[in-house]
């Protein structure tokens, strides 16, 4: 499985991480870790949503589309 997920940072819930992996567990453990130099700054982390694509070319699709403007709006709104 793909999954594409939204992180939200606890020590500043205004700060809002997506990104793409095969073992959620392990990368939220390495965000968690300080390993990730984009979102160390503002470690711990937690999943706020998650979604699993058997697919890798639909998983990078929906992340790219988070990304963009319309896709924050989506997330924002319905995630």
């Amino acid at each position: 499985m793909h999954y594409v997920y939204i992180l939200r940072s606890l020590s500043s819930p205004e700060r809002y991480y997506t990104g793409m992996t095969r073992d959620l567990v392990s990368r939220l453990a390495k965000h968690n870790g300080g390993e990730v130099p984009h979102t160390s700054k503002y470690v711990p982390w937690e999943i706020k949503t998650y979604v699993a694509f058997s697919v890798q070319a639909q998983a990078i699709a929906f992340e790219k589309y988070l990304k963009t403007a319309s896709g924050r709006a989506f997330a924002r709104k319905r995630l």
